[in-house]
């Protein structure tokens, strides 16, 4: 089974701050389907992580967060690279940005790339190339990235793992009464509309983005399942039995 999971900066950050403790329970838990399945990791992150190198550049200001990105990107790698050997894995990174998957040359790359990866049992860990894709850094695209990069590179779900624990009729934060929804074959256009609410200062996603993600896959005929990045029981019942108790399926009927 080919499995992408993508962690947003939302999961990975605390107060604030990159937490290496974050990152090493999302590393345990990706090591424990790495025998018999092909993983992808989506991350978000980079920004964050230059932040906590440089914490004198603003990440309010678009040239000094692309330069964030950059410090970051090698920062965040280094801290994977690292948890992951200790589990016996491997890691590449791959940087790229939505307009390569239009491009069918540079897909294509991209594709026999992180296929030999995979066959050589190596893990590809994908993130935007920040530093020069703007309109990414600044909309939160990563979701959406995670969505194509799930479709292109013919993952059989894609597992997005966030601060929320699914999708709900309402916002769980404010209202008592919103209900989860358990599975979505079709997420309609007024959701989609919505403004982007990030709960984190180095998120810029929010539960829009991840809605256009799964309309994304829904419309080619793929899954995608939305849980906890804190809990990881869900996300790991759902991907070892395809049983949950909490969480979102968007599946075609």
């Amino acid at each position: 089974m080919r499995i992408a999971v993508k962690v947003g900066s939302s999961t990975l950050c605390d107060n604030g701050v990159l937490s290496r403790d974050r990152m090493g329970v999302i590393v345990d838990f990706l090591s424990e389907f790495y025998e018999g399945n092909e993983l992808i990791l989506v991350t978000s992150g980079a920004v964050a992580a230059g932040h906590s190198v440089v914490p004198s550049l603003s990440n309010k200001k678009t040239p000094e967060r692309q330069a964030l990105a950059a410090v970051g990107q090698a920062a965040l790698m280094n801290i994977y690279a690292e948890l992951f050997k200790r589990r016996g894995i491997i890691v590449a990174q791959i940087l790229i940005a939505k307009d390569d998957f239009e491009n069918f040359s540079r897909s294509e790359n991209a594709k026999i790339a992180l296929n030999t990866l995979l066959a050589h049992k190596i893990l590809p860990i994908i993130n935007e190339n920040d530093t020069v894709a703007i309109d990414e850094l600044l909309r939160g695209d990563n979701d959406q990235l995670s969505a194509k990069a799930a479709f292109f590179f013919d993952a059989d779900i894609l597992v997005v793992l966030t601060d929320v624990d699914g999708y709900y009729d309402g916002n769980p934060r404010s209202d008592p009464n919103a209900k989860m929804f358990s599975r979505v074959s079709y997420v309609p256009s007024e959701a989609l509309e919505q403004s982007a609410t990030p709960a984190d200062k180095f998120a810029t996603g929010g539960i829009v983005t991840k809605l256009k993600a799964a309309d994304f896959l829904l419309k080619r005929g793929k899954s995608m399942f939305l849980a906890s990045g804190f809990d990881l029981t869900h996300a790991r019942n759902f991907l070892k039995t395809g049983a949950y108790e909490k969480g979102t399926l968007f599946c075609a009927e």
